[in-house]
């Protein structure tokens, strides 16, 4: 089955999204930045991209039923302090809106705004069609002016089909070993995308041709370099370096914040990417779903600590065992020997 007219859709939306985050990110203001129940920065860009998406997708697909799983809801919106914050993502839609010109609508109202961001309340699951979307993906990064990434998915009856992922400031070139800060100068903003069957294209934000990429075909683990989450709070860094040790890799890890991990890693900037949380974490689908298709159709594999495929039918969660390794087919199984090996030898020195 082709999924092709929603891959343009994704794409679409996800581009406008990475339009409006680019203009919040280039004029920041303290007041973007409510803190949340679990103290994780909401900036009115996140609300302003699902919105945008939602509206996008509705009105790409106007005789569906749009089913979003989405991080976002309205919640805080709706308190009597935050006009001023619902006021300015309204303007920002619009403002990316009008500058496409491909929609003919009139401006849109707070009230449409609230309602495209509650789009997101779907549970998911395994039956039916479900968009999945991260509308700021590394929230963290983003405030700090780093790497975030649009994720936008689609599941099939609970199977990731297509995945897009748009990273404004993730350059057009590698950003392995000591490139890695090469964001400074040179063209960034990328757009990755794949679709099942299909492989996995990059192109330019602003829209130079697609061209098709694959993991890197290292197959040494001392000649492997590794990415891993910028913050320590997202990812045990101890338990990965003691993997990395294990597997003799040389090369110090490239820490990024989001799913330009996944992006970077499928054209072959790096070899392995491993996520270890701390405990009590469960990963949400809509941290992964885009980037697990953009590497799986680049040729690479994504386990859970276990060695077990993940698993998108089952709601919001993705109930995994410890952590996720990704990498390509050929050092896979030397990293989970690594990865069950570190984990007896942390457990037994407790």
């Amino acid at each position: 089955m082709s999924y092709d007219r929603e891959l343009v859709a994704a794409k679409k939306a996800a581009s406008l999204a990475a339009r409006l985050c680019q203009k919040v990110q280039k004029d920041l203001l303290q007041s973007d930045v409510q803190s949340k129940s679990d103290k994780s920065p909401v900036t009115v860009a996140d609300y302003g991209s699902q919105a945008l998406v939602s509206f996008v997708l509705q009105k790409e697909f106007p005789s569906e039923k749009l089913s979003l799983v989405a991080e976002e809801d309205s919640g805080d919106l709706c308190t009597d302090g935050a006009q001023e914050t619902l006021e300015r993502i309204r303007k920002l839609v619009n403002d990316t809106l009008a500058s496409d010109r491909s929609y003919s609508v009139s401006r849109l109202s707070t009230e449409d705004i609230l309602q495209a961001i509650d789009s997101g309340k779907s549970e998911g699951g395994s039956q039916g069609r479900h968009w999945v979307l991260d509308p700021i993906d590394g929230t963290k990064g983003f405030v700090r002016g780093d790497q975030y990434a649009i994720a936008l998915a689609l599941l099939d009856q609970g199977k990731v089909v297509l995945g897009v992922l748009a990273c404004p400031n993730l350059p057009i070139t590698s950003i392995s070993g000591e490139n890695q800060h090469a964001f400074n100068s040179g063209e960034v903003g990328c757009l990755f995308f794949a679709e099942v069957g299909g492989g996995t294209y990059m192109q330019s934000l602003n829209g130079s041709s697609p061209l098709k990429v694959q993991v890197t075909a290292v197959e040494n683990p001392e000649e492997a370099s590794f990415f891993e989450s910028y913050e320590a709070a997202h990812s045990m860094h101890d338990l990965s370096s003691l993997i990395a040790k294990k597997l003799g890799v040389k090369a110090p890890p490239v820490r990024i914040d989001s799913q330009a991990k996944y992006g970077a890693l499928s054209r072959g900037d790096g070899a392995i990417y491993m996520r270890f949380p701390h405990k009590g974490y469960r990963e949400k689908i809509w941290d992964h779903a885009a980037g697990y298709i953009v590497v799986t159709e680049a040729g690479g594999v994504v386990r859970d600590a276990a060695g077990i495929p993940l698993d998108f039918s089952r709601g919001k969660y993705l109930d995994v065992d410890t952590g996720i390794i990704v990498t390509n087919q050929k050092l896979m199984p030397l990293v989970l020997k690594a990865v069950r090996e570190s984990l007896e030898e942390k457990a037994s020195s407790l």
